[in-house]
Protein backbone atom coordinates (compact mmCIF):
# COMPACT_ATOMS: atom_id res chain seq x y z
CA UNK A 1 0.00 0.00 0.00
CA UNK A 2 2.75 2.45 1.01
CA UNK A 3 4.74 1.68 -2.14
CA UNK A 4 1.64 2.13 -4.29
CA UNK A 5 0.93 5.55 -2.81
CA UNK A 6 4.56 6.48 -3.36
CA UNK A 7 4.23 5.49 -7.00
CA UNK A 8 1.10 7.61 -7.38
CA UNK A 9 2.80 10.57 -5.76
CA UNK A 10 5.86 10.13 -7.98
CA UNK A 11 3.71 10.00 -11.10
CA UNK A 12 1.80 13.11 -10.07
CA UNK A 13 5.04 15.00 -9.41
CA UNK A 14 6.16 14.15 -12.92
CA UNK A 15 3.17 15.98 -14.40
CA UNK A 16 3.14 19.69 -15.31
CA UNK A 17 1.89 22.24 -12.78
CA UNK A 18 -1.38 21.08 -11.22
CA UNK A 19 -3.12 24.23 -12.38
CA UNK A 20 -2.67 23.11 -15.99
CA UNK A 21 -3.57 19.42 -15.64
CA UNK A 22 -6.88 17.84 -14.65
CA UNK A 23 -6.12 14.42 -13.17
CA UNK A 24 -8.74 11.71 -12.67
CA UNK A 25 -8.59 8.23 -11.15
CA UNK A 26 -10.30 5.20 -12.68
CA UNK A 27 -10.50 1.65 -11.38
CA UNK A 28 -10.56 -0.07 -14.78
CA UNK A 29 -9.17 0.67 -18.22
CA UNK A 30 -10.87 0.67 -21.60
CA UNK A 31 -10.43 -2.11 -24.17
CA UNK A 32 -9.72 0.64 -26.77
CA UNK A 33 -11.15 4.01 -27.86
CA UNK A 34 -13.08 3.05 -30.97
CA UNK A 35 -16.67 4.13 -30.17
CA UNK A 36 -18.25 1.88 -32.79
CA UNK A 37 -16.80 -1.36 -31.46
CA UNK A 38 -17.64 -1.43 -27.75
CA UNK A 39 -20.23 -0.67 -25.10
CA UNK A 40 -17.53 -0.19 -22.43
CA UNK A 41 -18.17 2.74 -20.12
CA UNK A 42 -14.43 3.22 -19.70
CA UNK A 43 -14.23 3.91 -23.43
CA UNK A 44 -17.27 6.19 -23.47
CA UNK A 45 -16.13 8.59 -20.76
CA UNK A 46 -12.94 9.47 -22.67
CA UNK A 47 -14.51 9.46 -26.14
CA UNK A 48 -16.96 12.14 -24.95
CA UNK A 49 -13.92 14.32 -24.17
CA UNK A 50 -11.88 13.68 -27.33
CA UNK A 51 -14.82 13.52 -29.74
CA UNK A 52 -18.23 15.06 -30.38
CA UNK A 53 -21.66 13.92 -31.51
CA UNK A 54 -24.12 15.76 -33.76
CA UNK A 55 -26.28 16.68 -30.78
CA UNK A 56 -25.58 17.08 -27.08
CA UNK A 57 -27.44 16.21 -23.87
CA UNK A 58 -28.24 18.73 -21.14
CA UNK A 59 -27.73 18.14 -17.42
CA UNK A 60 -31.38 17.10 -17.01
CA UNK A 61 -30.53 14.00 -19.11
CA UNK A 62 -33.63 14.69 -21.23
CA UNK A 63 -33.05 17.83 -23.30
CA UNK A 64 -31.20 17.39 -26.60
CA UNK A 65 -29.08 20.41 -27.58
CA UNK A 66 -27.09 21.56 -30.62
CA UNK A 67 -23.46 20.47 -30.83
CA UNK A 68 -21.86 19.71 -34.20
CA UNK A 69 -25.31 20.25 -35.70
CA UNK A 70 -26.50 23.82 -35.14
CA UNK A 71 -30.10 22.94 -36.03
CA UNK A 72 -32.32 20.17 -37.38
CA UNK A 73 -35.79 19.54 -38.75
CA UNK A 74 -37.98 16.44 -38.77
CA UNK A 75 -40.41 15.58 -41.56
CA UNK A 76 -44.12 15.32 -40.65
CA UNK A 77 -44.01 11.53 -41.00
CA UNK A 78 -41.01 11.30 -38.64
CA UNK A 79 -38.86 9.48 -41.19
CA UNK A 80 -36.45 12.19 -42.35
CA UNK A 81 -34.14 14.19 -40.08
CA UNK A 82 -32.22 17.01 -41.73
CA UNK A 83 -29.23 18.32 -39.78
CA UNK A 84 -27.51 21.62 -40.54
CA UNK A 85 -23.88 21.49 -39.43
CA UNK A 86 -21.62 24.18 -38.07
CA UNK A 87 -19.04 25.37 -40.60
CA UNK A 88 -16.25 26.11 -38.10
CA UNK A 89 -15.56 22.63 -36.72
CA UNK A 90 -12.11 21.08 -37.10
CA UNK A 91 -10.60 17.79 -36.07
CA UNK A 92 -7.55 17.90 -33.81
CA UNK A 93 -5.41 17.43 -36.93
CA UNK A 94 -6.73 20.74 -38.24
CA UNK A 95 -8.83 19.13 -40.98
CA UNK A 96 -12.29 20.67 -41.47
CA UNK A 97 -15.25 18.50 -40.51
CA UNK A 98 -17.91 18.07 -43.20
CA UNK A 99 -21.17 16.19 -43.64
CA UNK A 100 -19.29 13.41 -45.42
CA UNK A 101 -17.47 12.66 -42.14
CA UNK A 102 -20.81 12.30 -40.34
CA UNK A 103 -22.12 9.94 -43.01
CA UNK A 104 -18.94 7.86 -42.84
CA UNK A 105 -19.06 7.64 -39.04
CA UNK A 106 -22.72 6.63 -38.85
CA UNK A 107 -22.50 4.08 -41.66
CA UNK A 108 -19.46 2.61 -39.95
CA UNK A 109 -21.57 1.88 -36.84
CA UNK A 110 -24.11 0.16 -39.10
CA UNK A 111 -21.48 -1.89 -40.95
CA UNK A 112 -21.97 -5.59 -40.04
CA UNK A 113 -18.20 -6.14 -40.17
CA UNK A 114 -17.72 -3.64 -37.33
CA UNK A 115 -20.14 -5.64 -35.12
CA UNK A 116 -21.16 -2.59 -33.13
CA UNK A 117 -23.21 -3.46 -30.03
CA UNK A 118 -25.17 -0.24 -30.53
CA UNK A 119 -26.56 -0.60 -34.04
CA UNK A 120 -30.04 -0.51 -32.55
CA UNK A 121 -29.42 3.00 -31.19
CA UNK A 122 -29.19 4.29 -34.77
CA UNK A 123 -32.80 3.34 -35.51
CA UNK A 124 -34.25 1.61 -38.62
CA UNK A 125 -31.96 3.40 -41.08
CA UNK A 126 -32.92 3.55 -44.76
CA UNK A 127 -30.16 5.91 -45.86
CA UNK A 128 -27.79 8.57 -44.53
CA UNK A 129 -26.49 11.08 -47.05
CA UNK A 130 -24.74 14.43 -47.43
CA UNK A 131 -26.41 16.62 -50.09
CA UNK A 132 -23.84 19.33 -49.39
CA UNK A 133 -20.82 19.78 -47.07
CA UNK A 134 -22.92 21.17 -44.21
CA UNK A 135 -26.14 19.12 -44.45
CA UNK A 136 -26.86 15.56 -43.34
CA UNK A 137 -30.08 13.78 -44.27
CA UNK A 138 -30.90 10.85 -41.99
CA UNK A 139 -33.70 8.77 -43.50
CA UNK A 140 -35.55 6.04 -41.59
CA UNK A 141 -37.65 3.09 -42.71
CA UNK A 142 -40.09 3.91 -39.88
CA UNK A 143 -40.32 6.67 -37.26
CA UNK A 144 -37.93 6.39 -34.32
CA UNK A 145 -38.97 8.94 -31.72
CA UNK A 146 -35.79 8.56 -29.66
CA UNK A 147 -33.34 9.08 -32.51
CA UNK A 148 -32.08 12.44 -31.26
CA UNK A 149 -31.60 11.13 -27.73
CA UNK A 150 -29.73 8.07 -29.02
CA UNK A 151 -27.50 10.25 -31.20
CA UNK A 152 -26.19 11.94 -28.05
CA UNK A 153 -24.48 8.67 -27.11
CA UNK A 154 -20.84 7.98 -27.80
CA UNK A 155 -21.36 5.43 -30.59
CA UNK A 156 -22.48 8.40 -32.75
CA UNK A 157 -19.15 10.24 -32.35
CA UNK A 158 -18.02 11.84 -35.62
CA UNK A 159 -14.67 10.46 -36.80
CA UNK A 160 -12.06 11.53 -39.35
CA UNK A 161 -12.22 8.87 -42.11
CA UNK A 162 -8.61 9.54 -43.10
CA UNK A 163 -7.44 8.85 -39.54
CA UNK A 164 -9.52 5.66 -39.30
CA UNK A 165 -8.10 4.41 -42.60
CA UNK A 166 -4.51 5.33 -41.76
CA UNK A 167 -4.53 3.56 -38.39
CA UNK A 168 -6.57 0.53 -39.43
CA UNK A 169 -6.84 -1.90 -36.50
CA UNK A 170 -4.84 0.53 -34.37
CA UNK A 171 -7.54 3.20 -34.56
CA UNK A 172 -8.56 4.01 -31.01
CA UNK A 173 -5.38 2.36 -29.73
CA UNK A 174 -2.48 4.34 -31.13
CA UNK A 175 -4.46 7.37 -32.22
CA UNK A 176 -7.84 9.10 -32.45
CA UNK A 177 -8.47 12.29 -34.44
CA UNK A 178 -11.66 13.78 -33.00
CA UNK A 179 -13.39 17.15 -32.76
CA UNK A 180 -13.67 17.18 -28.96
CA UNK A 181 -12.38 19.80 -26.50
CA UNK A 182 -9.31 17.64 -25.85
CA UNK A 183 -7.12 15.72 -28.29
CA UNK A 184 -5.92 12.16 -27.80
CA UNK A 185 -2.20 12.19 -27.02
CA UNK A 186 -1.32 8.78 -25.61
CA UNK A 187 -2.61 5.62 -24.00
CA UNK A 188 -0.60 3.29 -21.81
CA UNK A 189 -2.93 0.35 -21.14
CA UNK A 190 -3.59 -0.32 -17.45
CA UNK A 191 -1.65 2.84 -16.56
CA UNK A 192 -2.93 6.11 -18.01
CA UNK A 193 -4.55 7.97 -20.91
CA UNK A 194 -3.56 11.56 -21.72
CA UNK A 195 -5.41 14.18 -23.81
CA UNK A 196 -4.28 17.72 -24.68
CA UNK A 197 -6.43 20.82 -25.06
CA UNK A 198 -7.90 21.39 -28.54
CA UNK A 199 -6.93 25.04 -28.99
CA UNK A 200 -9.35 25.65 -31.89
CA UNK A 201 -12.40 24.32 -30.02
CA UNK A 202 -15.28 26.84 -29.93
CA UNK A 203 -18.41 24.71 -30.43
CA UNK A 204 -19.27 23.27 -27.03
CA UNK A 205 -22.95 22.50 -26.31
CA UNK A 206 -25.02 25.32 -24.73
CA UNK A 207 -25.23 23.65 -21.31
CA UNK A 208 -21.72 25.04 -20.77
CA UNK A 209 -21.04 28.73 -20.18
CA UNK A 210 -17.67 28.22 -21.85
CA UNK A 211 -18.03 27.01 -25.47
CA UNK A 212 -14.28 26.46 -25.63
CA UNK A 213 -11.41 26.12 -25.55
CA UNK A 214 -11.16 24.16 -22.31
CA UNK A 215 -9.65 25.83 -19.24
CA UNK A 216 -7.16 23.02 -18.62
CA UNK A 217 -4.20 22.29 -20.87
CA UNK A 218 -4.54 18.56 -20.50
CA UNK A 219 -6.47 15.75 -18.86
CA UNK A 220 -4.87 12.61 -17.42
CA UNK A 221 -6.84 9.51 -16.47
CA UNK A 222 -4.83 7.20 -14.22
CA UNK A 223 -5.74 3.56 -13.54
CA UNK A 224 -5.62 2.59 -9.85
CA UNK A 225 -7.48 -0.70 -9.20
CA UNK A 226 -6.86 -0.73 -5.43
CA UNK A 227 -9.78 0.86 -3.57
CA UNK A 228 -7.79 2.08 -0.57
CA UNK A 229 -5.19 3.63 -2.86
CA UNK A 230 -7.86 5.64 -4.67
CA UNK A 231 -9.15 6.89 -1.32
CA UNK A 232 -5.67 7.88 -0.15
CA UNK A 233 -4.82 9.64 -3.40
CA UNK A 234 -8.07 11.61 -3.35
CA UNK A 235 -7.87 12.47 0.35
CA UNK A 236 -4.25 13.63 0.10
CA UNK A 237 -5.01 16.02 -2.76
CA UNK A 238 -2.87 14.21 -5.33
CA UNK A 239 -5.90 13.72 -7.59
CA UNK A 240 -8.50 16.21 -8.82
CA UNK A 241 -11.55 13.98 -9.20
CA UNK A 242 -12.91 10.47 -9.60
CA UNK A 243 -16.20 8.70 -10.16
CA UNK A 244 -14.69 5.34 -9.23
CA UNK A 245 -14.81 5.70 -5.45
CA UNK A 246 -16.22 2.76 -3.43
CA UNK A 247 -19.46 3.54 -1.62
CA UNK A 248 -18.03 2.90 1.84
CA UNK A 249 -15.54 5.77 1.48
CA UNK A 250 -18.01 8.45 0.40
CA UNK A 251 -19.16 9.43 3.93
CA UNK A 252 -15.53 9.83 5.01
CA UNK A 253 -14.68 11.96 1.98
CA UNK A 254 -17.80 14.09 2.38
CA UNK A 255 -16.51 15.27 5.77
CA UNK A 256 -13.23 16.56 4.34
CA UNK A 257 -13.19 20.35 3.82
CA UNK A 258 -11.21 20.01 0.58
CA UNK A 259 -13.67 17.58 -1.03
CA UNK A 260 -17.16 17.89 -2.49
CA UNK A 261 -19.36 15.11 -3.81
CA UNK A 262 -21.55 15.95 -6.79
CA UNK A 263 -24.57 14.02 -8.08
CA UNK A 264 -26.25 13.91 -11.50
CA UNK A 265 -29.91 14.77 -12.05
CA UNK A 266 -30.98 11.12 -11.79
CA UNK A 267 -29.58 7.68 -10.99
CA UNK A 268 -30.39 5.99 -14.30
CA UNK A 269 -28.64 2.75 -13.42
CA UNK A 270 -30.45 -0.24 -11.93
CA UNK A 271 -29.11 -3.29 -10.11
CA UNK A 272 -31.63 -6.10 -10.55
CA UNK A 273 -32.24 -9.84 -10.62
CA UNK A 274 -33.87 -11.15 -13.78
CA UNK A 275 -36.00 -14.29 -13.99
CA UNK A 276 -35.71 -16.79 -16.80
CA UNK A 277 -39.48 -17.02 -16.85
CA UNK A 278 -39.46 -20.16 -18.98
CA UNK A 279 -37.81 -22.18 -16.16
CA UNK A 280 -40.27 -24.34 -14.21
CA UNK A 281 -39.63 -23.04 -10.69
CA UNK A 282 -40.04 -19.37 -11.67
CA UNK A 283 -42.67 -19.72 -14.40
CA UNK A 284 -45.52 -18.64 -12.08
CA UNK A 285 -45.88 -14.83 -11.71
CA UNK A 286 -47.05 -15.39 -8.12
CA UNK A 287 -43.70 -16.95 -7.26
CA UNK A 288 -41.80 -14.13 -8.91
CA UNK A 289 -43.90 -11.49 -7.13
CA UNK A 290 -43.45 -13.26 -3.78
CA UNK A 291 -39.69 -13.30 -4.19
CA UNK A 292 -39.71 -9.56 -4.90
CA UNK A 293 -41.83 -8.81 -1.82
CA UNK A 294 -39.51 -10.80 0.46
CA UNK A 295 -36.57 -8.39 0.07
CA UNK A 296 -35.91 -5.35 2.27
CA UNK A 297 -34.34 -3.02 -0.28
CA UNK A 298 -33.66 -0.27 2.23
CA UNK A 299 -31.45 -2.68 4.12
CA UNK A 300 -29.54 -3.44 0.90
CA UNK A 301 -28.97 0.26 0.24
CA UNK A 302 -27.78 0.93 3.78
CA UNK A 303 -25.63 -2.17 4.31
CA UNK A 304 -24.12 -2.75 0.87
CA UNK A 305 -24.29 0.66 -0.81
CA UNK A 306 -23.64 2.61 2.42
CA UNK A 307 -26.61 4.80 1.54
CA UNK A 308 -25.35 5.59 -1.96
CA UNK A 309 -28.48 4.54 -3.82
CA UNK A 310 -32.26 4.35 -3.68
CA UNK A 311 -34.46 1.31 -2.99
CA UNK A 312 -35.94 0.28 -6.35
CA UNK A 313 -39.64 -0.49 -6.46
CA UNK A 314 -39.67 -0.22 -10.26
CA UNK A 315 -37.42 -1.13 -13.17
CA UNK A 316 -36.99 2.54 -14.09
CA UNK A 317 -36.00 5.47 -11.91
CA UNK A 318 -38.92 7.90 -11.36
CA UNK A 319 -36.95 10.63 -13.18
CA UNK A 320 -36.59 8.53 -16.33
CA UNK A 321 -38.16 10.02 -19.48
CA UNK A 322 -41.55 8.32 -20.04
CA UNK A 323 -41.58 6.66 -16.60
CA UNK A 324 -45.12 5.76 -15.52
CA UNK A 325 -45.67 6.39 -11.77
CA UNK A 326 -48.49 3.82 -11.75
CA UNK A 327 -45.91 1.03 -11.91
CA UNK A 328 -44.73 1.87 -8.39
CA UNK A 329 -47.47 -0.29 -6.83
CA UNK A 330 -47.37 -3.38 -9.06
CA UNK A 331 -44.64 -5.33 -7.27
CA UNK A 332 -45.80 -4.50 -3.76
CA UNK A 333 -43.67 -3.48 -0.79
CA UNK A 334 -41.46 -5.42 1.61
CA UNK A 335 -43.87 -7.91 3.18
CA UNK A 336 -42.49 -11.40 3.95
CA UNK A 337 -45.86 -12.56 5.27
CA UNK A 338 -47.60 -11.62 2.02
CA UNK A 339 -44.77 -13.30 0.11
CA UNK A 340 -45.36 -16.51 2.05
CA UNK A 341 -49.08 -16.42 1.31
CA UNK A 342 -48.41 -16.02 -2.42
CA UNK A 343 -46.08 -19.02 -2.38
CA UNK A 344 -48.73 -21.04 -0.52
CA UNK A 345 -51.26 -20.01 -3.15
CA UNK A 346 -48.87 -21.12 -5.90
CA UNK A 347 -48.64 -24.57 -4.27
CA UNK A 348 -45.22 -24.21 -2.61
CA UNK A 349 -45.76 -25.18 1.03
CA UNK A 350 -43.35 -25.09 3.97
CA UNK A 351 -41.93 -28.38 5.19
CA UNK A 352 -40.41 -29.29 8.53
CA UNK A 353 -36.90 -28.56 7.24
CA UNK A 354 -37.81 -24.91 6.68
CA UNK A 355 -37.92 -25.13 2.88
CA UNK A 356 -40.85 -25.10 0.47
CA UNK A 357 -41.90 -28.04 -1.67
CA UNK A 358 -44.41 -28.69 -4.44
CA UNK A 359 -45.24 -32.20 -5.62
CA UNK A 360 -42.19 -33.43 -3.71
CA UNK A 361 -39.84 -30.95 -5.41
CA UNK A 362 -37.88 -28.42 -3.36
CA UNK A 363 -38.05 -24.74 -4.34
CA UNK A 364 -34.38 -24.37 -5.26
CA UNK A 365 -33.22 -21.59 -7.56
CA UNK A 366 -29.86 -21.04 -9.26
CA UNK A 367 -28.51 -17.52 -9.76
CA UNK A 368 -25.62 -16.52 -12.03
CA UNK A 369 -23.79 -13.26 -11.35
CA UNK A 370 -20.51 -11.37 -11.47
CA UNK A 371 -17.80 -12.44 -9.05
CA UNK A 372 -16.59 -8.86 -8.54
CA UNK A 373 -18.00 -5.60 -7.24
CA UNK A 374 -21.22 -5.56 -5.24
CA UNK A 375 -22.76 -8.59 -6.96
CA UNK A 376 -21.63 -11.29 -4.49
CA UNK A 377 -22.77 -9.28 -1.46
CA UNK A 378 -26.12 -8.50 -3.07
CA UNK A 379 -26.61 -12.16 -3.95
CA UNK A 380 -25.76 -13.32 -0.44
CA UNK A 381 -28.11 -10.77 1.12
CA UNK A 382 -31.02 -11.82 -1.09
CA UNK A 383 -30.16 -15.45 -0.40
CA UNK A 384 -30.73 -14.68 3.28
CA UNK A 385 -34.06 -12.93 2.69
CA UNK A 386 -35.36 -15.80 0.58
CA UNK A 387 -34.17 -18.43 3.05
CA UNK A 388 -36.52 -16.83 5.60
CA UNK A 389 -39.53 -17.63 3.40
CA UNK A 390 -38.34 -21.16 2.62
CA UNK A 391 -36.58 -20.64 -0.72
CA UNK A 392 -33.17 -22.20 -1.35
CA UNK A 393 -31.14 -19.83 -3.55
CA UNK A 394 -27.91 -21.31 -4.91
CA UNK A 395 -25.22 -18.88 -6.11
CA UNK A 396 -22.78 -19.25 -8.98
CA UNK A 397 -20.61 -16.15 -9.42
CA UNK A 398 -18.39 -15.85 -12.48
CA UNK A 399 -15.41 -13.70 -13.40
CA UNK A 400 -16.30 -10.79 -15.68
CA UNK A 401 -14.27 -12.27 -18.52
CA UNK A 402 -16.55 -15.32 -18.78
CA UNK A 403 -19.85 -14.35 -17.17
CA UNK A 404 -21.59 -13.46 -20.44
CA UNK A 405 -20.56 -16.73 -22.07
CA UNK A 406 -22.00 -18.53 -19.04
CA UNK A 407 -25.23 -16.55 -19.28
CA UNK A 408 -25.48 -17.55 -22.93
CA UNK A 409 -25.75 -21.19 -21.84
CA UNK A 410 -29.18 -20.46 -20.31
CA UNK A 411 -28.63 -22.89 -17.41
CA UNK A 412 -29.99 -20.79 -14.53
CA UNK A 413 -33.21 -19.50 -12.98
CA UNK A 414 -32.02 -15.94 -12.33
CA UNK A 415 -29.12 -13.64 -13.11
CA UNK A 416 -27.92 -10.40 -11.54
CA UNK A 417 -26.54 -7.33 -13.28
CA UNK A 418 -26.54 -3.52 -13.27
CA UNK A 419 -27.25 -1.53 -16.42
CA UNK A 420 -27.35 2.15 -17.46
CA UNK A 421 -30.14 3.55 -19.62
CA UNK A 422 -31.38 6.90 -20.87
CA UNK A 423 -35.16 6.53 -21.18
CA UNK A 424 -38.06 4.13 -20.80
CA UNK A 425 -37.88 3.27 -24.48
CA UNK A 426 -34.14 2.70 -24.27
CA UNK A 427 -34.45 0.14 -21.48
CA UNK A 428 -37.73 -1.52 -22.44
CA UNK A 429 -37.06 -2.01 -26.16
CA UNK A 430 -33.67 -3.54 -25.46
CA UNK A 431 -34.71 -6.01 -22.76
CA UNK A 432 -38.35 -6.96 -23.35
CA UNK A 433 -38.90 -7.24 -27.11
CA UNK A 434 -39.14 -10.86 -28.25
CA UNK A 435 -36.65 -10.30 -31.09
CA UNK A 436 -33.97 -9.89 -28.41
CA UNK A 437 -34.34 -13.47 -27.14
CA UNK A 438 -32.03 -15.04 -25.93
CA UNK A 439 -29.98 -11.95 -25.11
CA UNK A 440 -30.47 -9.41 -23.68
CA UNK A 441 -34.05 -10.71 -23.27
CA UNK A 442 -32.80 -13.50 -21.01
CA UNK A 443 -36.27 -13.80 -19.49
CA UNK A 444 -37.32 -15.48 -22.76
CA UNK A 445 -40.31 -13.15 -22.58
CA UNK A 446 -42.28 -13.57 -25.80
CA UNK A 447 -45.50 -11.61 -25.64
CA UNK A 448 -47.13 -10.19 -28.81
CA UNK A 449 -48.89 -7.48 -26.80
CA UNK A 450 -45.59 -6.31 -25.29
CA UNK A 451 -44.03 -6.24 -28.76
CA UNK A 452 -46.92 -4.22 -30.21
CA UNK A 453 -46.77 -1.59 -27.47
CA UNK A 454 -42.99 -1.37 -27.75
CA UNK A 455 -43.22 -0.81 -31.49
CA UNK A 456 -45.97 1.76 -30.98
CA UNK A 457 -43.78 3.65 -28.51
CA UNK A 458 -40.70 3.55 -30.71
CA UNK A 459 -42.60 4.82 -33.77
CA UNK A 460 -44.85 7.34 -31.96
CA UNK A 461 -44.83 10.82 -33.50
CA UNK A 462 -45.83 12.74 -30.38
CA UNK A 463 -44.81 12.65 -26.72
CA UNK A 464 -48.21 11.59 -25.34
CA UNK A 465 -48.55 8.64 -27.70
CA UNK A 466 -45.02 7.54 -26.84
CA UNK A 467 -45.66 7.82 -23.09
CA UNK A 468 -48.97 5.93 -23.34
CA UNK A 469 -47.38 3.08 -25.26
CA UNK A 470 -44.39 2.71 -22.96
CA UNK A 471 -46.70 2.97 -19.93
CA UNK A 472 -48.55 -0.10 -21.20
CA UNK A 473 -45.26 -1.98 -21.51
CA UNK A 474 -44.25 -0.98 -17.99
CA UNK A 475 -47.60 -2.22 -16.69
CA UNK A 476 -47.25 -5.61 -18.41
CA UNK A 477 -43.67 -6.36 -17.39
CA UNK A 478 -44.19 -5.22 -13.79
CA UNK A 479 -47.44 -7.13 -13.34
CA UNK A 480 -45.65 -10.23 -14.61
CA UNK A 481 -42.74 -9.56 -12.21
CA UNK A 482 -40.09 -10.44 -14.79
CA UNK A 483 -37.36 -8.71 -12.78
CA UNK A 484 -36.63 -8.07 -9.13
CA UNK A 485 -35.53 -4.42 -9.11
CA UNK A 486 -33.22 -3.89 -6.14
CA UNK A 487 -31.32 -0.59 -6.14
CA UNK A 488 -31.20 2.53 -8.27
CA UNK A 489 -27.46 2.85 -7.90
CA UNK A 490 -26.14 6.16 -6.59
CA UNK A 491 -23.69 7.98 -8.84
CA UNK A 492 -21.07 10.19 -7.22
CA UNK A 493 -18.43 12.50 -8.67
CA UNK A 494 -15.79 13.16 -6.00
CA UNK A 495 -14.03 16.48 -6.65
CA UNK A 496 -11.21 18.37 -4.98
CA UNK A 497 -12.53 21.89 -4.40
CA UNK A 498 -9.51 23.43 -6.11
CA UNK A 499 -11.29 22.47 -9.32
CA UNK A 500 -13.98 25.10 -9.89
CA UNK A 501 -17.24 25.12 -11.84
CA UNK A 502 -17.78 21.37 -11.99
CA UNK A 503 -21.26 19.91 -12.32
CA UNK A 504 -22.07 16.21 -12.49
CA UNK A 505 -23.46 14.90 -15.75
CA UNK A 506 -24.38 11.33 -16.61
CA UNK A 507 -24.54 10.68 -20.33
CA UNK A 508 -24.13 6.90 -20.56
CA UNK A 509 -21.37 6.47 -17.92
CA UNK A 510 -19.59 9.82 -18.18
CA UNK A 511 -20.00 12.20 -15.24
CA UNK A 512 -17.88 15.03 -16.65
CA UNK A 513 -19.04 14.91 -20.31
CA UNK A 514 -17.02 17.73 -21.97
CA UNK A 515 -15.61 19.38 -18.78
CA UNK A 516 -15.61 22.76 -20.55
CA UNK A 517 -16.48 24.87 -17.50
CA UNK A 518 -14.05 23.10 -15.14
CA UNK A 519 -11.25 25.47 -14.21
CA UNK A 520 -8.24 25.60 -11.86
Amino acid sequence: MRSLLAAIASACLALPAAAQTLTLLRNIDAPHYDPARTSAGATAEIVFIIGDTLVGLDYDLKTVTPLLAKSWTVSPDGKLYTFKLRDDVTFCSGRKMTAADVVFSFKRVLDPEIKSPFVWRMGPVKDIRAPDPHTVEYELEAPFGELLLQLTNFQATVLNPENVAALGKDFGVKGFDGTGPFCFQSWEPRNQTVALRHAAYRWGPPLYKNPGPAKYERVVWRIVPEEAARLAAMASGQIDMTYSMPDQYLPQLAKMPSIEILRPAANLRLFYFGFKASRENVSDPRVRTALSQAIDRRQLVDAIYFGNGEPAATYLHPKTPDFDPATSTHLGTYDPAAAGRLLDEAGWTLSGDGFRYKDGKKLTLLLYGFAGGRSPKMAEAVQGFWRKIGVDLQLQMWDGTIVFSKLAQQDYDLWSIAFPYSSAGDALRLYFHSTNIPTPNRMNWKDPQTDRWLEAGVTALDAKARFDAFAQVQKIVHQNALWVPLVHEGLALVVNKRVKNVRAHHVYTSMIYKALDASP
